[in-house]
């Protein structure tokens, strides 16, 4: 709506004519321009908007029953005209006023429009796109010239009429009483010349077969000249049919109804609860991620009906780790006049809730262990998501974690299980080790990996933001505790090197006054560094690098530390631990040479020059690029003038 409408009264003079929100004029000019191929969906669109204003209208009858006295079949119709090459669409139902036609026919207010106009701008055929955002209505300028909308609001009595070309601009004036319809709205498409084979009643029956055949509301088609419609579908609710009953083609086209989405569902749920609650369930999980899949809101996007009567489709059924699943729930139970305080509170509700959430998990575990090829395709697509609840659902964290496949040190062939995971442990490991992140190429490449692969200990690498939040909370699995690689002690001195050669040079390689050297050493950094580090302290995990830092034992790991402090929300005072490798050359000399070394005071440049480089080797910069460029520079310069 533009600002100048906002201030305007609800009686404005005929012919009004308004602009497009921005986004919209944008979304328009790639529908009016579209090369597309599968323009036939605009109809799919247009039905399953019609069919929504009948549920609404239905609904809002319960509380206000003069709402639909005298017409309470509701209907969709298909009208073509060959001769005059227009499509009407009329529906029943709730009907728009003169705000709402501008609220919902010049704006697109639902987050995430963006994201959707830059995907569309760039897809070779966004006809595949059109619908998951709420924009479907614009998908009729694909095959039109112009488009007039004709609506009576149920409860109403005046009619209004908009009309555009989609060209940047609409017009709203009033309607005559004689070609308004008595509730419901009229949707006239004039056909481009190109698109009006689209005005063949049978093109138009096979097209409603194909895409909108489980619409829960009965379409007809009449052409002129018809005494009456011909009906296509029968508005009959396919979730409260028999399993065996349905074939897989029709719970395809359900699926693209209520996810607007045209992939493959990769899994199917359709079963009945009887008992305590009764309750019909048709759940889908995509196999392709929905646009808004990391909205901040995280709405889920389930229909909740009441014995076929549609209530809403913003009821938190699911928890939000679920949000990508599709579909509808039908209650016997649940009362029809639910208010938004009711859904947040009713048990019936809740009940639901933990029984379809329970099922939908133990589907996946389920599919886990018999398709694992599906299930990884699954994975790959919503894994961040239901790793959301390792941290937000603990009662569920256990069996979520029987499902989790992670990337890890030894998973060249795939994803891999926990359960994997723990057959797999070397003798005397009793931790998970695990690294976090920004991804599984910047762990590998970490100095904290060195000692973990010398001994061919697997560690997971974790690389999505929701990794750095569960491990906090979640205690292990199967009796096994989480160890991050980057924080307190790596316990692996019991776990003997993979290396028979590697393991004799290293039983053989310390002695009495090496180890006092790097003692005396350890001190001198400590002292020297000061409050930059909490401690410096030999390493077990290094095996080819100098040194490295670790988070203390007790504080946060270094990429939470990392994470919470790009929020702004840094612990502060956590200083990291040096450690230190002793068997590395450059530290044996060093130690060597500052037991033998008179004056002291010049060993500090390599205190300070090791802490830098650890940070660089943490991806970070040292504290004072400046001051450790200095140092650095003094002590190539003594290095090449004493050759």
């Amino acid at each position: 709506m533009s600002v100048e409408e906002k201030d305007k009264p609800e009686t404005e003079p005929t012919g009004e004519t308004l602009s497009f929100q921005a986004e919209v004029s944008r979304l328009l000019h790639l529908m009016v321009h579209s090369v597309y191929s599968n323009k036939e969906i605009f109809l799919r669109e247009l039905i399953s908007n019609a069919a929504d204003a009948c549920e609404k209208l239905r609904y809002a009858a319960i509380t206000d029953p003069a709402l639909s006295i005298g017409d309470e079949g509701f209907s969709v119709t298909i009208e073509p005209d060959k001769e005059a090459g227009t499509i009407l669409i009329s529906d029943n139902g709730i009907g728009m006023n003169r705000a709402d036609l501008i609220d919902n026919l010049g704006t697109i207010a639902r987050s995430g429009t963006r994201a959707f106009l830059d995907s569309l701008s760039e897809a070779k055929d966004g006809s595949a796109l059109i619908g998951q955002f709420g924009v479907g209505f614009y998908s009729a300028f694909m095959v039109a010239d112009r488009v007039e909308v004709i609506s009576r609001r149920a409860g109403e009595d005046e009619a209004w009429r908009w009309t555009s070309d989609g060209m940047g601009a609409f017009t709203v004036e009033p309607a005559g009483a004689e070609e308004a319809p008595a509730r419901g709205t009229r949707i006239l498409i004039h056909l481009k010349d190109a698109e009006k084979g689209f005005a063949e009643k049978p093109e138009l029956q096979r097209i409603i077969k194909a895409y909108s055949a489980h619409i829960p509301i009965p379409v007809s088609v009449r052409e002129p000249g018809d005494e009456a419609a011909e009906a296509v579908t029968d508005g009959s609710a396919l979730w409260v049919k028999s399993k065996s009953d349905v074939k897989s083609e029709e719970y395809k086209d359900f699926y693209g109804h209520v996810s607007g989405q045209f992939d493959e569902p990769a899994l199917t749920l359709h079963y009945r609860a009887e008992g305590r609650h009764e309750y019909a369930v048709l759940l889908f999980v995509p196999s392709m991620k929905p646009f808004d899949l990391f909205d901040p809101s995280r709405k889920g996007r389930i229909k909740l009906y009441v014995r076929r009567v549609f209530i809403t489709d913003e009821a938190e059924i699911l928890p939000a780790w679920l949000r990508f699943v599709r579909g509808v729930i039908d209650s016997e139970d649940l009362p029809l006049n639910l208010s938004r305080e009711m859904l947040q509170s009713n048990p019936v509700l809740e009940a639901i809730t933990k029984g379809v959430t329970n099922r939908v998990l133990s589907e996946l575990e389920k599919t886990a262990e018999k398709d694992p090829e599906t299930f990884a395709k699954v994975w790959d697509a919503f894994g961040p998501v239901l790793k959301e609840g390792l941290y937000e659902d603990p009662a569920r964290r256990d069996a979520l974690l029987k499902i989790a496949r992670f990337n890890s040190t030894r998973s060249g062939d795939g994803l891999r299980a926990l359960s994997d995971y723990v057959a797999d442990m070397k003798d005397n490991q009793t931790k998970i080790f695990f690294a976090l992140g920004e991804s599984p190429e910047a762990v590998l490449a970490s100095p904290h990996l060195e000692g973990f692969r010398a001994r061919d200990v697997e560690v997971l690498l974790l690389s999505d933001s929701v990794d750095a939040f569960w491990v906090q909370t979640a205690l292990g699995f199967d009796g096994k505790p989480f160890q991050s690689i980057t924080q307190g002690s790596a316990d692996l001195d019991a776990i003997p090197l993979a290396d028979s050669d590697a393991a004799e040079t290293d039983e053989n390689a310390d002695d009495g006054s090496r180890a006092a050297d790097v003692a005396v050493l350890k001190a001198f950094f400590k002292e020297t560094l000061g409050d930059k580090v909490q401690d410096v302290v030999e390493s077990q995990r290094l095996a080819e690098s100098a040194v490295c830092l670790v988070a203390p034992e007790f504080g946060p790991d270094r990429q939470m530390e990392k994470i919470m402090e790009r929020a702004g929300q840094g612990m502060g005072g956590m200083a990291p631990v040096l450690e230190i490798n002793p068997k590395h050359a450059l530290i044996a000399e060093l130690a060597r040479s500052y037991a033998a070394a008179g004056d002291k005071s010049r060993f500090a440049d390599a205190a300070w020059l090791l802490l830098g480089q650890a940070r660089i080797l943490d991806g970070e910069l040292p504290d004072d690029p400046a001051d450790y460029a200095r140092r650095f520079s003094a002590l190539m310069q003594s290095g090449f003038g004493s050759a």
